[in-house]
């Protein structure tokens, strides 16, 4: 596979090895605020954040031929669209978590969230964007290696598979998250992914704004006491992370993007094992690794480069 085949995949790859180990920051935040006001806040740090940067940004890139801003039409739709999306899943799942009664396994929510890279493929049937075979044989590896990583302990701890309200929104928002691929991967042919990623953290955290004070209280010493994980969350999560998801899912099928975007919630356990060694890796966890790895790597197999038009 030739180094420009694999300069997107890589990059979709590192998007998800900081969304992992920015678990570990946003469920330390939950600690001190609610989920709109982490959300809201995280967001206009990562929206500054890339406007600071993108004078250094487009300096760079002007000696780039192929480089085009876009239209103005398109940044604004294309960031407003992936705005709302993300909006609506981000919060969908930071609620889904905290309503989760303290006795359920928390991997269960991992794995309703990561449910979206079998979604997209399917979703995409109904705007034209076809999958191979290999993607789709991927996204059920996929599925069964999250059901390992995520919910086998508990199963054999006999906590079941109950579902609940809290259930119904990771599902709901594993669906947010769907629709947040398909926009991007809609978006990102059309306009520059780093000013559509910028409009898309403003329209997010404004969507956040009267939320934070009509459903939560916050408080600015609370605020202080989680300024770490707002900032990782908001520079490296938001900023960085989200702006390599829009750059690098152009050229790449949406269905692949979202296998690879999975792993997050493979690098979210192994993180916690190397801040946490003493806790260990289970053996049902470690088998879910290799299946989402070994179903990742599969999907790379597949006709990538015609995926949009023939792929059957």
């Amino acid at each position: 596979m030739r180094y420009r085949s694999l300069k997107n995949p890589l990059l979709l790859l590192l998007t998800a090895v900081i969304w992992g180990v920015a678990f570990v920051a946003q469920k330390d935040g939950m600690a001190y605020v609610g989920p709109f006001t982490f959300n809201c806040l995280r967001s206009f740090i990562g929206a500054l954040t890339l406007l600071a940067a993108l004078p250094l940004l487009d300096r760079a890139r002007s000696r780039d031929p192929a480089f085009e801003k876009g239209s103005r039409r398109n940044i604004l739709l294309g960031g407003a669209a992936c705005g709302l999306a993300l909006f609506v899943a981000a919060n969908l799942q930071q609620y889904g978590i905290a309503m989760q009664d303290a006795a359920t396994n928390v991997g269960k929510a991992g794995f309703i969230t990561a449910c979206y890279c079998a979604l997209v493929p399917v979703a995409g049937l109904f705007i034209g964007r076809k999958s191979p075979l290999l993607v789709w044989l991927g996204a059920a590896v996929a599925v069964v290696g999250f059901f390992f990583l995520c919910l086998m302990d508990g199963v054999m701890a006999g906590q079941g598979l109950g579902l609940g309200l809290s259930d119904l929104l990771l599902m709901l928002c594993a669906f947010g998250f769907t629709a947040h691929i398909l926009l991007i991967d809609h978006f990102s042919p059309l306009a520059d992914g780093v000013r559509i990623s910028c409009v898309q953290f403003f329209v997010c955290g404004l969507l956040g704004l009267p939320c934070m004070f009509l459903f939560e209280t916050p408080v600015w010493a609370d605020i202080l006491d989680c300024a770490v994980p707002i900032l990782y969350s908001g520079v490296l999560s938001c900023g960085v992370a989200y702006t390599l998801q829009i750059v690098a899912q152009k050229g790449v099928h949406p269905a692949v993007a979202s296998l690879i975007l999975s792993l997050e919630s493979v690098f979210s356990v192994l993180a916690g094992y190397a801040l946490h060694p003493e806790a260990g890796l289970t053996r049902w966890e470690l088998i879910g690794c290799v299946l989402v790895f070994a179903a990742v790597l599969m999907v790379q197999l597949a006709p990538q480069e015609k995926m949009p038009a023939d792929a059957v």
